[in-house]
């Protein structure tokens, strides 16, 4: 049984223009001990469908009557989108799902100690002394790797360093011991030796706790170091996923291909890099038929007027394409 299951995700926010459609039909699974890997450009949806997992989004937000968010606890299964209560959703909120956000600066208050706050949390979801939360703090601190802990702990997040800031987040959001973690781009504001050591120790910690975690990122790189599963995201939808081995080797979505050939080359550097021509479209304006089909280097007319279904390619691996699905893999 998977840890969590999401099936035909759709949320639209009210605004003064509308209703505007943010994540279309979006299913995915995680098991326990798997890190499934979130991809795609900034305004694809994945924070707000990561957001969605603990109801975190803002209160204008419509989800549809077909959308199911189920998590499989040892103990319980929790239908998450049922949940009303700042008391219900203490277990998918800080508890049995924990989420490490992309800039730590903007999650810790900067005027109450990391310990504070870390105490706080642990004393909010556990049955537990003050004490004994400031010792699993600490320790907690020790373990993702923050050298003198103890005086860490009383400090300030603006007295850290980027890396370290990080790793406090990461503590804060194990010290819960949850099921199930969710990672928003936790190294896209690091230096490639810190994000080297942040993605060894999540691999640690899998090992160690037997989590799942979900690793929201725009880089196809990270994933490939990181991942075991991989969704392709493009304007609220869906469009690619599979095994990271399937999905990197053998793309079978024109937008999963135009990421890969955006990343850097190092065994060419004279091999231009090659951008995926246009912006990704407002939400206001979602084409119809195939919402990539604007920006698509093999577009046919069919892809403008219907919306392509997934096809199985191989094992798990599944694309929403009309045109590599009668012609075989990009060339």
């Amino acid at each position: 049984m998977s840890l969590l299951k999401v099936e035909n995700l759709t949320l639209q926010f009210k605004t003064d223009e509308g209703l505007i459609t943010a994540v279309d039909n979006v299913s995915f699974e995680v098991n326990a001990g798997e890190v499934l890997g979130l991809v795609g450009e900034s305004g694809s949806g994945k924070s707000v469908t990561a957001k969605s997992l603990m109801k975190l989004n803002p209160e204008n937000a419509v989800y549809s009557p077909e959308s199911s968010i189920e998590l499989n606890l040892d103990d319980q299964k929790i239908d998450v989108l049922s949940l009303t209560s700042g008391q219900d959703l203490k277990p998918v909120r800080g508890g049995s799902v924990s989420m490490i956000f992309q800039e730590p600066m903007a999650s810790f208050a900067p005027a109450i100690s990391i310990g504070e706050q870390m105490v706080e949390q642990l004393m909010l979801h556990k049955k537990i002394s003050k004490s004994e939360a400031s010792g699993i703090s600490i320790e907690m601190l020790d373990r993702v790797g923050i050298s003198d802990a103890s005086k860490r702990f009383k400090q300030y997040a603006f007295e850290l360093s980027g890396g370290m800031r990080q790793r406090a987040m990461i503590a804060m959001a194990l010290s819960t011991r949850p099921s199930l973690l969710i990672a928003d781009e936790p190294t896209t504001a690091l230096d490639v030796t810190i994000q080297a050591q942040v993605i060894d120790l999540m691999k640690d910690l899998i090992a160690e706790f037997g989590m799942g975690i979900i690793f929201i990122t725009h880089d196809l790189g990270v994933i490939a170091q990181t991942a075991d599963r991989v969704a392709v995201m493009y304007l609220g939808k869906i469009v690619e996923q599979g095994s990271v081995r399937d999905v990197i080797k053998n793309p079978a979505h024109p937008y999963t291909r135009g990421l890969l050939n955006a990343l850097p080359k190092l065994d060419d550097l004279d091999t231009p890099l090659t951008p995926i021509p246009g912006d990704i479209p407002s939400p206001l304006e979602r084409p119809a038929g195939c919402v990539f089909h604007t920006r698509c280097p093999v577009s046919e007319e069919r892809c403008k007027q219907s919306v392509p279904e997934y096809e199985q390619r191989s094992g798990s691996h599944k694309a929403a394409c009309f045109v590599t699905a009668t012609e075989g893999n990009l060339p």
